[in-house]
């Protein structure tokens, strides 16, 4: 598939920083690619703005640092304020489409929308948002397969939760799925 460069962005507290290392981890150890991750966030952690960059690739990656990410997964009204004009000509971006309001598209993206807050809701738990969109990425992007990140997601989340998460990242993986023709 080639270079891959993507940013997950929010604010404390949504699950970012996890999402990002999920995704590494299911790159890197299930998929056979090489991943890097750089996360960034303020000093008082939950509630404050953060955001984590992931870069994929089939080779070794000389350079860890994402400038215009080719995936922007926007999570806040916040994050797209901040990082909605750093998206690469084209790219893919995907918000959290019930605290995210989009009035114009940044750099021609291709706008994917899930309702992650309200999935994770009806499954019991706001906890899981993230891993509804971590489903929903995979689905939109085929960045990383589907076997592979569901591998990483039960391999990075507290035992006892395997049921709830895995309900939550086929959630967002079906939903994805359902637009992506």
């Amino acid at each position: 598939m080639g270079k891959t460069e993507i940013k997950l962005s929010g604010y404390g507290g949504q699950g970012v920083i996890m999402s990002a290392s999920v995704i590494g981890k299911a790159a890197a150890i299930f998929d056979e690619k090489y991943s890097t991750m750089v996360q960034s966030f303020g000093p008082e952690a939950r509630g404050s703005s953060c955001s984590a960059t992931v870069i994929v690739d089939d080779h070794m990656i000389a350079y860890p640092y994402v400038k215009h990410p080719d995936v922007l997964v926007v999570m806040s009204q916040e994050s797209l304020t901040r990082f909605g004009s750093e998206i690469a000509e084209g790219g893919i971006l995907i918000i959290e489409e019930e605290l995210v309001k989009l009035d114009t598209v940044p750099n021609n993206a291709r706008v994917f929308s899930v309702p992650a807050t309200r999935f994770a809701e009806e499954l019991g738990k706001k906890l899981v948002t993230n891993i509804v969109m971590v489903g929903f990425f995979t689905a939109v992007t085929q960045v990383i397969s589907h076997d592979a990140m569901r591998r990483a997601v039960l391999e990075s989340i507290p035992k006892g939760t395997e049921d709830l998460n895995t309900k939550a990242f086929e959630k967002g993986y079906e939903y994805g799925k359902s637009l992506v023709v």
